[in-house]
């Protein structure tokens, strides 16, 4: 009786165990970012990119590029912290706006450049927004520049946005 008890009182302890909760530290809650790239006086491509912290990403076109219609891909850790990474030191204030452009806050301008919207969400807050108008050569932006030109990299989506291919 005594061993069967023991028993007993073991696999009760064991399946305790199998089904407690890790005590992983919690995951810290990050930002949904929205890429949109605008038209330009020519073939650029115009589309919306979105990708949220738990490793999905959607774009969606409008023009010039390869893909139909709404299409889905998988954004790796890394991908999403080099993203994260690269409009880092531009981000405004949570639930604030930037726009940097022509006659506002930029000097050196040439006409006829996409535009590009990136937009930072999280649940609970107010919606972050950066808007950065390509054609603005001042020196300061060269960085934020050098950010929207890798997004396609970053997130291995070059091939959708290639017109044609």
């Amino acid at each position: 009786m005594t061993k069967m008890m023991a028993a007993g009182l073991a696999m009760l302890i064991l399946s305790g165990c199998a089904t407690a909760p890790k005590a992983d530290k919690p995951v810290a809650k990050a930002d949904t970012i929205r890429f949109s790239a605008g038209p330009c006086f020519g073939v650029c491509p115009v589309y919306s990119v979105t990708v949220n912290p738990n490793g999905s990403g959607v774009l969606i076109p409008q023009r010039n590029t390869s893909v139909p219609g709404e299409t889905r891909f998988a954004v790796t850790p890394l991908q999403y912290k080099r993203l994260r990474d690269a409009f880092a030191p531009f981000r405004p204030l949570t639930g604030k706006q930037k726009r940097i452009a022509q006659g506002e806050n930029c000097q050196r301008a040439a006409t006829d450049m996409p535009g590009y919207e990136i937009v930072w969400t999280r649940a609970g807050q107010d919606k972050t927004e950066l808007d950065f108008y390509s054609g603005c050569f001042d020196a300061r932006y060269a960085k934020l520049r050098e950010a929207v030109r890798a997004v396609p990299k970053i997130l291995d989506i070059e091939k959708m946005l290639k017109a044609g291919k």
